[in-house]
């Protein structure tokens, strides 16, 4: 049985990793197969680091979408907490996985930039990030997600993406590679 990925897109700051460890924390009770890929924590892993120039954040993209898709493959649920701020990394995911749920997290700039816990609007509007979606780079919604959330703490977007997950995934205690 093939797994599938949900992929939690939104600004910088939007609640993206608190959604995804929440969905993953209650998965991992349950005791069913899944695994968090949060995009600053791939990034950190990937050797060589990629950049975040047009080129790097492509590859990047293509390398995310690919990793969650194998996971997928595998019987996983694949929790994928990543800006991936162009439609297009998004709908190249959908085209890996074998199954994809996109999750958007509306929230406004103005909260994002409120919220800032790694300071990255900060560093942005003092000229030291010069490309950051939401601040100077365009970030490009969803056309049609299949969920939309109001942020990390949106339970009724929980109980929504859980529904979905338990769907694709049986309880599990064993990943082969």
């Amino acid at each position: 049985m093939s797994g599938g990925v949900v992929w939690i897109t939104g600004l910088p700051a939007s609640g993206k990793s608190t959604l995804a460890a929440r969905v993953h924390g209650v998965l991992l009770d349950e005791g069913r197969a899944s695994c968090l890929l949060d995009g600053d924590e791939v990034r950190e892993a990937i050797v060589p680091r990629p950049g975040y120039d047009p080129r790097g954040r492509d590859d990047f993209y293509e390398t995310l979408a690919r990793l969650a898709a194998l996971m997928a493959r595998k019987g996983l649920v694949a929790i994928v907490a990543a800006t991936a701020h162009r439609r297009a990394y998004r709908e190249r995911a959908r085209a890996l996985a074998p199954r994809l749920l996109e999750v958007y997290l509306e929230v406004s700039p103005e909260v994002c930039r409120e919220r800032d816990p790694k300071g990255l609007y900060r560093s942005a509007g003092a000229g030291a990030i010069d490309a950051l979606p939401g601040a100077g780079l365009d970030y490009e919604p969803p056309r049609s997600p299949e969920l939309v959330a109001r942020g990390g703490e949106d339970d009724a977007a929980l109980a929504a993406i859980l529904e979905r997950a338990r769907s694709w995934s049986a309880a599990a205690d064993v990943c082969s590679w």
